[in-house]
């Protein structure tokens, strides 16, 4: 009877071998160079004897034993021969499949767009959607990466740094006459939507501060509320009233006319930014590393001095 649990410990095995260590097998793996360790122990014990000589110096601090250097052709060629046969199951549909973590704002608003055009030009990496506000998605290893806005002070993520973050005044273009766009006293005549999300740390402005910053009267009308960004993006699209949000979120909807931004001279810098998560100790897969890389420097680019020349 076959075990599969053997065959993990012949790869990660037989992989140790050809690196000399675990840290060169568990970054061919995609696993810690503990997990390695744990797996080529497993096939030591039930081989019921040492295949590595461990050194604490040197070049090579992993060598194998005279019994493990004449069986390893055997199983290289056999390890060879299984993923021939997993290429054949696969035949030329193989893709590879990277998965993603994002709110669902974020992903309508500023992710959703930078997908497609991966995907143009990356035909054989599939992009598979988790929308949630969960991090734990990352750190358990339900995903493959995340896009965050925050502090960046999560536990057991690593983090790349995207882009900062800032907060402006939008509304519709049917609310705003293009003369109003800069009217402290007209601002104070419409219905300001307030963002009740949580935003710890992060700096948000209120509305108070905003009316303040731009020598504005008192409003006249009652605000609206509301508890999740999305809505107020909504709401604002839909001519509601006026809401403070974050900048990103809302940048394409500026661009192509649907949203106006009011004030555009005025910004109020946020705590918070925009980051790349993935498990803290994982390796990369290949695929992961070059969507990671990817989205790194399109948003890079696209923040360039030269880009907003």
């Amino acid at each position: 009877m076959r075990s599969l649990n053997r065959l993990k410990w012949l790869h990660a095995f037989e992989a140790t071998a050809r690196h000399g260590s675990f840290t060169g097998a568990a970054q061919e793996l995609g696993v810690t160079p503990a997990a390695v360790g744990q797996l080529v122990r497993a096939l030591e014990d039930w081989v019921g004897h040492p295949l590595l000589n461990r050194t604490r110096s040197g070049k090579a601090r992993l060598t194998l034993v005279s019994e493990a250097q004449e069986a390893l052709a055997d199983i290289s060629q056999g390890l060879d021969q299984l993923e021939s046969g997993l290429n054949k199951l696969r035949g030329r549909r193989a893709r590879s499949v990277v998965v993603i973590t994002a709110s669902q704002v974020l992903l309508m608003n500023w992710l959703m767009e930078r997908l497609n055009r991966f995907s143009e030009t990356h035909h054989t990496i599939d992009l598979r959607l988790d929308v949630t506000e969960r991090l734990m998605d990352v750190s358990h290893g339900e995903a493959d990466l995340g896009v965050r806005c925050g502090k960046g002070d999560w536990p057991g993520l690593a983090k790349t740094w995207l882009m900062d973050e800032e907060a402006v005044l939008v509304c519709s273009p049917r609310l705003a006459p293009p003369e109003k766009t800069t009217c402290a006293d007209w601002l104070a005549e419409q219905k300001l939507i307030h963002d009740d999300t949580p935003h710890p740390g992060a700096g948000f402005p209120a509305w108070d501060e905003v009316l303040t910053a731009l020598n504005a009267p008192t409003p006249r009308e009652s605000g609206l509320h509301i508890n999740a960004t999305a809505a107020v993006i909504l709401a604002a699209l839909s001519g509601r009233g006026v809401a403070i949000v974050r900048y990103a979120l809302v940048k394409q909807l500026i661009a192509t006319g649907q949203l106006i931004q009011l004030h555009p001279d005025r910004r109020w810098p946020l705590r918070w930014a925009y980051y790349l998560v993935t498990p803290q100790d994982a390796v990369m897969r290949p695929e992961v590393r070059l969507f990671h890389d990817w989205l790194v420097e399109d948003v890079r680019a696209e923040n360039s001095p030269s880009a907003q020349d």
